[in-house]
């Protein structure tokens, strides 16, 4: 199956201009099921590429990078296009069932500026010296369907291939206590298999979930241990204006995932969260409230502060036990993650 794909991924993070020749290559090598198409350039000249695989009546839709400095779903997907091509025959039926559409990363100028720290992987204090988010009015999973160059042009091939049956966005978190899946709140109650055979892959890498009860917060709404609702724009503009801060709240427009919902069909939005980095959690917690994470993020801006002025953080990282997530493991759950997304809409019609 796909999940047993990822079995020797690349043991450091890649930027696009490592691997697109390669997934050029691939496509042209089986032209009778897949095809690359360069949907356009971003604003500092880099192509967003595209990828089709299958020619099933179903499409899945598979995006990453929203965020740049998230790059295990780039990777993954990366890895998901060669292997799938690779195991073509053994994958046949998915193939004549699902039209996969696949955008490996959608924001290559954001990857790029998070370099300095993906060179040094799996240094923490690399990662908190020189990682780089895009604020609110460039962040790209919220900006359907025109905020960005890139958005348009990913809004467009989304369209074109509606109406979509699976849509799942690859995203991660610098630091958590585990995983987490967020699910379409149209499909919480369709998921209950699915959610178990996420909690079963985390347990079988030693991840564990993140249990994060935000009650509500930016559309986040809790379904279980690891599990919420996925985010929506709506939420976070809500959110900002109930604090008072419009400004804020007009930079947020749509998500990719009630982008495709608004195209139509019922589809099942997936966002897999996935740590770079664990911490230790307390296991007598109470439920939704993961206590170490909370101490960390109050503990983070003066670690980022010592981190600036080259003082060295070693006792603040073995306070809250914080390990890097192999490559390896990360790209493992977000593959089985695409199985079990995969069997659940094959089981709902």
């Amino acid at each position: 199956m796909i999940g047993d794909l990822a079995q020797n991924s690349s043991p450091t993070f890649r930027l696009q201009a490592d691997v697109l020749d390669h997934l050029k290559a691939a496509c042209l090598a089986n032209r009778d099921i897949a095809s690359f198409s360069v949907l356009g350039m971003t604003d500092n000249e880099r192509p967003l590429c595209a990828i089709t695989l299958g020619s099933g009546e179903r499409t899945v839709s598979l995006i990453a990078g929203s965020h740049a400095d998230e790059p295990v779903g780039p990777e993954t997907l990366r890895l998901f296009v060669h292997r799938v091509l690779r195991e073509r025959k053994k994958l046949k039926s998915l193939l004549e069932a699902f039209t996969f559409v696949v955008v490996p990363h959608v924001n290559p100028d954001g990857e790029s500026r998070n370099r300095p720290w993906m060179r040094e992987w799996p240094d923490p204090t690399a990662y908190l010296r020189d990682v780089v988010r895009e604020p609110p009015g460039e962040d790209i999973e919220f900006g359907y369907p025109d905020l960005r160059r890139e958005n348009e042009m990913v809004g467009r091939l989304l369209q074109k291939h509606a109406p979509i049956s699976l849509h799942m966005s690859l995203h991660g978190m610098g630091f958590a206590e585990g995983g987490m899946l967020l699910i379409d709140p149209n499909w919480g109650y369709r998921t209950q298999q699915l959610q178990s055979g996420f909690a079963k892959v985390l347990d079988d890498v030693g991840l564990g979930v993140h249990d994060h009860n935000r009650r509500g917060e930016k559309g986040f709404f809790y379904l279980g241990p690891g599990f919420t609702t996925t985010p929506s724009g709506v939420g976070m503009r809500n959110y900002f204006r109930a604090l008072g801060d419009d400004d804020t709240a007009a930079l947020f427009r749509d998500s990719s995932m009630e982008y495709v919902r608004s195209l139509g069909g019922d589809p099942l939005s997936l966002v897999t969260e996935i740590p770079l980095f664990t911490l230790a959690g307390s296991a007598s917690h109470e439920p939704g409230t993961p206590t170490t994470y909370l101490e960390f993020r109050e503990a983070l801006p003066a670690i980022r502060k010592r981190v600036a002025r080259h003082k060295p953080i070693d006792d603040a990282l073995a306070r809250f036990f914080v390990q890097p997530v192999p490559i390896k493991d990360a790209v493992t759950v977000h593959m089985k993650t695409i199985e079990l997304g995969l069997s659940c809409v094959a089981s709902a019609n």
